[in-house]
């Protein structure tokens, strides 16, 4: 082909190619119907402005919403499951403020997040960015906000604690014992696992405590966490309120009596002969050295162990024959450490087995009777030590299962522990404040609170 007809073939080619762009790019924009602006093609032939200006994507979402707080747990209205317990700007406060929206389901959720507002103002601001096909085929885009105004209405939960009679299960916890040490070290412990969040009202009575609950199911699972701390054992009984006969419901109040072993620490004890048959043959009189879920014993004169469970005690039960109120000092005069036929010291765990001298303390510049007797108290015990021991010399007991024993080889004195109180008189006092549960005071006696109260006094006018 001749170069020069080439030539005018390449610029007839560019020519279309650039008049086919100025096409295309015409064709890119056109005038919205309704305004006259210049928009790139869309099927509703209009600009966003004038589609919003005629379709509301929002319309049917409230943009104001309540939302129910109880004041007295903190909690918020989740009908019908109940209450939620939720903090501000959290997952779970988001999903319920959502679900309280009704007309969310008819669009598309792009985004939702909080809007910051103070903590005093009652008020929760949601962002939302919602999708919507409108005018055939025409999605829609569009953020709004929705204000949730926070109301307090206290739950039936916090009703009930507010009525103060109002309860339906009772868990009576009883311990028959002069002293009430057992109770005071559950106390801590009920406070420190905080168990007693769900009652609605502690009474204390002289032999105990009463916990109220506004359902069974909280007294249940009260009475099981005692079970883990202390050897109870328990007897549940209800009582009919009220029936309907066209829905067979019935409305009954519970009652959940817990005895607790009357044992505590640092007892001194005498076994009736089937537990001391099962637990090894130890001797009958023994010192409680600790109260869990299992009584632990210590014979002081050999050192024997026994471990003695809850169902065991109740199928063979016995009493304390001393107990912490008739414990009396003693002056140590002298230690010598027991051996054995190897030569060794006779030890168990952290105890050492010890013959001890001691003499009454209010007899000593008397120059009283001297005791000669054996303690396993030989790890912390030294001449001049103050220990709090029984004396059987002077003692009545009362006990069926001693009564039948061989008392003419027995010792005159049990040890029982080391008496620090000269040291807490020149100790300061603590650096922190025990807690303690928030009882009402029984019209039978003085109760739990009362007991204690008197055990603080006297302990301040000692220090």
């Amino acid at each position: 082909m001749d170069p020069s007809m080439q030539g005018v073939f390449q610029m007839t080619e560019d020519m279309a190619s650039q008049q086919a762009q100025a096409m295309e790019a015409a064709q890119q924009y056109i005038l919205c119907c309704e305004c006259g602006m210049q928009i790139t093609p869309n099927p509703a032939r209009m600009c966003v402005s004038c589609i919003r200006s005629r379709v509301d994507i929002t319309d049917g979402i409230p943009k104001s919403v309540a939302l129910f707080h109880c004041k007295g747990c903190g909690r918020y209205s989740n009908p019908p499951k109940g209450w939620l317990v939720a903090q501000l700007e959290s997952r779970e406060l988001l999903s319920l403020c959502l679900r309280k929206l009704t007309g969310l389901s008819k669009v598309r959720l792009v985004d939702a997040g909080f809007i910051w507002t103070e903590p005093h103002s009652k008020r929760v601001k949601v962002r939302l960015v919602i999708q919507k096909e409108v005018l055939s085929d025409v999605i829609l885009q569009q953020e709004f906000i929705v204000e949730f105004v926070v109301r307090n209405e206290f739950c039936s939960d916090c009703h009930r604690i507010e009525a103060k009679d109002t309860w339906n299960a009772v868990v009576q916890v009883r311990q028959k014992v002069p002293h009430k040490k057992t109770f005071y070290h559950l106390e801590q412990i009920i406070i420190k696992h905080k168990a007693h969040a769900k009652t609605t009202r502690i009474s204390s009575v002289s032999d105990g405590v009463d916990f109220f609950f506004g359902s069974s199911h909280d007294a249940r699972r009260f009475v099981n966490f005692l079970e883990s701390v202390v050897p109870i054992r328990t007897k549940t009984s209800q009582r009919l309120i009220s029936q309907d006969f066209n829905s067979n419901t019935y409305n009954f109040k519970y009652t959940y009596s817990v005895e607790i072993i009357p044992v505590c620490k640092n007892d001194i004890v005498c076994m009736s002969p089937q537990v001391s048959h099962r637990e090894g043959h130890i001797s009958p009189v023994c010192l409680c050295t600790q109260v869990g879920t299992v009584l632990h014993f210590i014979d002081p004169f050999t050192l024997q162990i026994a471990h003695v469970r809850n169902a065991l005690f109740w199928q063979h039960p016995f009493n304390a024959i001393a107990s912490h109120g008739s414990l009396i000092e003693f002056i140590v005069m002298d230690v010598e450490p027991v051996y054995d036929e190897h030569h060794n010291e006779v030890t168990n765990g952290k105890f050492l087995l010890v013959n001890v001298v001691v003499v009454r303390a209010n007899e000593l510049e008397t120059g009283g009777q001297e005791f000669q007797t054996r303690s396993h108290l030989g790890h912390i015990l030294r001449y001049g030590d103050t220990v709090l021991g029984f004396d059987f010399t002077t003692a009545n007991v009362n006990d069926e299962y001693f009564n039948r024993l061989d008392t003419s080889n027995f010792p005159d004195v049990i040890l029982v522990r080391k008496s620090h109180a000269e040291r807490r008189k020149r100790r300061r006092g603590r650096n922190f404040k025990l807690k303690y549960l928030a009882k009402e005071e029984d019209g039978a006696g003085d109760g739990w609170n009362g007991h204690w109260e008197r055990r603080r006094r006297r302990r301040r006018r000692c220090c």
